[in-house]
Parts: C-alpha cells; sequence; structure tokens
C-alpha cells in the first residue's frame, strides 16, 4: 500500500493513497460521529444535517451544488450510521480540488435555510415510514432497541417524528460545532491523486478549523432485552444478537471468520440448514456490527410466521454446534471470501479511501493491507471457535415483525 498519513496542526487527519492507472479520485471527509452523538429529545439531528448541508452550502445554493459536481461528470453524496457521518464523491482526478472545495463547503459553510429545515423534516419523515412498512428493515432498528436499552446507540438513525419536529436551525448549527470538530474529522483520498497536492489542498480547506475537544461521546454497553412487534403480515423477520468485539480487538479477524463460516454466504452452516435442508426460510444469515467501545454480532431471518419460533431455534442450535465442530475446512473458505471480499474493494478508489479511514479511525494509523490479510489468514479452527464462545455470555437480544418470540427456547 502506499497510503500516507499526516495531521494538520488542529488534529485533523489526512490520508491519501495514489491509485496507479485511475483516472478517477474519491475523496471523502469522515466524522466520527453519527446518531449515538446526539441529545435523546432530538432523536434524528445527525441525519437531517447530513441531509441539510445538501442545501446550499458556501456560495451555492442547492442546485449549484448539483450542477456543479455534474458539470464535470462527477458525483457527491453523505451517509450518517451511529457511529459516522460521511460527506464523500468521486470524479475525475483533474477535478480533485473542486470536488474538496464542495466537501468543505458543506461541512464549513451549510446555509441552514429555515424554509428548507422544514421541507427536508417531511422528506425524512417520509424515510422513516418507508422503514416502518419495510419489515426486513425495521427489525434492525427493534433489535438495536433491544440490544442497547435505553442508550443512544440503541436508536434508530433517522429518528423519530416528535424529535425531528422539534429539531431548529439553532441545534442543527450547535450539533455540528460540538461534533464535527478536527479532531474527530478523516479527510481520505484514493485514485488519480498526488500526495503532496493534497495535502496541501487540505490545509487550505480545513487548516484554520479552531482545535476544540468538541461534545464528549457516551460510551455503550450491550444490554440484551427482547422487542417485538406482532402486526399481521403473512412472513415474520427475526434478528437474534449476540454481544460482540470492539473493533479494536485482536480477536477480531477470529470472530469475523467465525461470523462469515456461520452464516456469510450461501455455503454457511446456517444456510444450509435452514434453506437448503429443511426449507424453513428463504433467506438467513449473520454478520457482525463493531464500535469504539462494543458490538454485536447478528443472526437475521424471514421465515413463514408459523415457523419464527421453530426457526430462531434452530439458528441457536447451529450457533451453538458450530462453537464446538467448525472445522479447518469451513475455515478455510471463509477466510477465502473475506480475503477476496477485501482485495476486490482495494481495486477501487472508493474501497481504498474507506478501509483508510476506518482503520485511522479504530487504530490511528493506516493499517497496510499487508498486516491485514496477515491477521486474517492466522486464523484457524480453534481461534474462530474460541472467537465464537465469546458470544455466549448470557446476554442476547431479541427483534421480530410479525411474530412473538422470547430469550428463552
Amino acid at each position: 500500500m502506499s497510503a500516507v498519513m499526516h495531521r494538520l496542526g488542529n488534529g485533523l487527519t489526512v490520508a491519501v493513497d495514489p491509485l496507479a492507472g485511475a483516472e478517477s479520485a474519491s475523496l471523502g471527509l469522515y466524522a466520527m460521529v453519527g446518531s449515538r452523538s446526539e441529545p435523546e429529545h432530538l432523536c434524528g439531528l445527525a441525519h437531517l444535517v447530513e441531509h441539510m448541508v445538501f442545501k446550499g452550502a458556501g456560495k451555492r445554493n442547492t442546485r449549484e451544488l448539483a450542477e456543479a459536481i455534474e458539470d464535470v461528470g462527477g458525483f457527491m453524496n453523505a451517509w450518517t450510521s451511529r457511529d459516522q457521518t460521511t460527506f464523500h464523491g468521486r470524479v475525475l482526478g483533474r477535478d480533485t480540488a473542486l470536488l474538496a472545495e464542495l466537501i468543505a463547503d458543506l461541512v464549513r459553510e451549510p446555509h441552514l435555510d429555515e424554509t428548507h429545515l422544514e421541507r427536508e423534516k417531511d422528506v425524512i419523515l417520509s424515510e422513516i415510514g418507508e422503514t416502518f412498512d419495510s419489515p426486513d428493515d425495521l427489525v434492525h432498528d427493534h433489535l438495536f432497541e433491544a440490544a442497547f436499552k435505553d442508550q443512544p446507540l440503541g436508536r434508530s438513525v433517522l429518528g423519530r417524528e416528535e424529535g425531528l419536529q422539534a429539531i431548529t436551525r439553532e441545534d442543527c448549527v450547535a450539533w455540528m460545532a460540538g461534533e464535527l470538530v478536527p479532531s474527530r474529522l478523516i479527510f481520505a483520498a484514493s485514485g488519480k491523486v498526488d500526495a503532496d497536492e493534497l495535502l496541501k489542498l487540505a490545509e487550505h480547506l480545513f487548516g484554520d478549523m479552531e482545535d476544540r475537544s468538541g461534545t464528549p461521546i457516551g460510551t455503550a454497553h450491550f444490554t440484551g432485552g427482547v422487542r417485538n412487534d406482532r402486526r399481521q403480515s403473512e412472513q415474520a423477520h427475526w434478528c437474534l444478537g449476540l454481544p460482540g468485539m470492539q473493533a479494536s480487538d485482536p480477536r477480531m479477524s477470529a470472530l469475523s471468520t467465525f461470523v462469515q463460516a456461520l452464516g456469510g454466504g450461501t455455503s454457511s452452516r446456517l444456510f444450509q440448514e435452514l434453506r437448503e435442508e429443511r426449507g424453513m426460510a428463504y433467506s438467513v444469515g449473520a454478520w457482525q456490527q463493531a464500535y469504539a467501545d462494543t458490538g454485536m454480532v447478528t443472526i437475521g431471518c424471514a421465515a413463514d410466521r408459523a415457523r419464527a419460533a421453530e426457526s430462531m431455534n434452530l439458528a441457536r442450535n447451529v450457533l451453538a454446534e458450530a462453537i464446538e465442530t467448525l472445522d479447518e475446512v469451513e475455515v478455510r473458505r471463509a477466510r477465502a471470501q473475506m480475503e477476496a471480499g477485501m482485495l476486490m474493494a482495494m481495486e477501487t478508489p472508493q474501497g481504498r479511501a474507506d478501509q483508510m479511514a476506518r482503520s485511522v479511525e479504530v487504530f490511528g494509523r493506516i493499517v497496510p493491507l499487508e498486516e491485514l490479510l496477515a491477521d486474517l489468514r492466522a486464523v484457524d479452527a480453534e481461534a474462530a471457535k474460541a472467537a465464537g464462545a465469546s458470544l455466549l455470555d448470557g446476554r442476547i437480544a431479541i427483534a421480530s415483525v410479525g411474530a412473538r418470540l422470547a430469550a428463552v427456547a
């Protein structure tokens, strides 16, 4: 990896990874804050801010922002998660400075017009309604509510209607000032970029930002619990959550391998047992999410309503058996899938920029690809099973839409 990292005097991190042969460049400003960094009575604030910055920033209004990036054939977008807010885009290499300027304007000079604010609340309320009508999405919000009860991490990224309606322009300004501080920002770029030039650009656009501590981010802990949504439906969606590991845990590669073998593909134990052998579910799988201070491993399934409890109990049996009997053949297959995914992602500028930002966020440095692969390749069946066994500490979260499930099988 040819990546280089530099920290500006105010604490903002710049990470650059030129990609030989690329004609385009991907840039992103990654903020290490998200929906977990908002007050409960303003639930949905982080996501609303992400929307609002595109309604005019710097010297451009909404249309002019869109035209500026599309005039050069590029695109620009953003996302909000529970622990990250990202503003990113992709252009041809010659237009890198324009994209960087637009991203800087979004964060530093958003207009946050009152009229647009009220209009965008309606847009997000429609988005919330769409999620409510999509059980496969809604069940994941229910799972976080159960797993991280009465904590910011457990709340929906989209927010709630009462919280959204209460948000003012001043709330948006205050959130950005308190959360988007230099020490929490990573400016990452890959593709047809020059490291020295990008560093100069970052210094010009962000170097004068005030260095301050920002609003403290509270810790989270997995509590477990049950959240059933018993609406009438033909199919039941359920999720089983188990306490995972924080992102920097040295056992993370072993846990990732175990989860991949358990439910990461069509050859996985869960898919083969519940769908292929029993015909019990159309979709079933397992995945993990890791944060700075906690994590969660999830098994998710969509099954016939009458077989929801049966399918969940079977999934729990498959999990317990995997902890005891996972073998080297399965581990090699899981490692191959993960390695291929990692290498394929690194073939794109966006994938490289995302990887650098995540690496800096978790480890405070750009971890070389070779190091990541070596760590993964070192995982054997015993390490994977031990990581899987760590999930069973007695805490469990269950969420369902269209069924009633209990923590005790």
